[in-house]
């Protein structure tokens, strides 16, 4: 089945911040659309895009990108057709209190919080991952390479232990 991350923002104010999860994606080969909709002012248009996707055979993750009250991630994540991870643009602005507006979901309303757009590219990775073993082997030869680098470079700067 292919995959699918879909980056839903709410408005084109979040383009910049929603490439750097599409760039981080494409490292993994994982297909990513990039999609604008409101849940306050497109509620209508939102779910249209989400039934799209569902009806699509694809296996899709939902990475939602919205600033201020983040009605988006649990609109999205209340159709129960994906998964759905919030990754808001503000966090720097509204610190911790935004993961209140963005994750704090009604129990059967799961929604995953990531600050960070690489960590939630790769955290739609894993979830990928768990159906896809060459992903699965992607990800851990990355783990391996950079133990090995960190360890080379411990080695580099480390102390000299007399008589060895």
């Amino acid at each position: 089945m292919p995959q699918k991350a879909v980056v839903i923002m709410g408005s084109n104010s979040d383009l910049v911040f929603s490439q750097k999860i599409k760039e981080a994606l494409s490292q993994f080969s994982i297909s990513c659309d990039l999609r604008i909709a409101s849940a306050h002012r497109t509620p209508e248009y939102l779910l249209k895009i989400m039934r799209e996707y569902a009806s699509s055979g694809d296996e899709v993750i939902a990475i939602t990108v919205a600033g201020l009250s983040d009605a988006l991630s649990g609109v999205v994540a209340a159709q129960r057709l994906f998964p759905v991870i919030a990754c808001p643009p503000d966090m720097d602005k509204y610190n911790f209190p935004k993961v209140f507006s963005s994750a704090f979901t009604p129990s059967d309303v799961p929604v995953a919080f990531v600050s960070d757009p690489v960590k939630a590219a790769n955290f739609a990775a894993q979830i990928f991952a768990l159906s896809d073993r060459k992903l699965k082997a992607l990800i851990a030869s990355r783990l391996e390479e950079k133990k090995t680098q960190i360890e080379g470079l411990d080695k580099e700067i480390g102390p000299r232990i007399e008589g060895k």
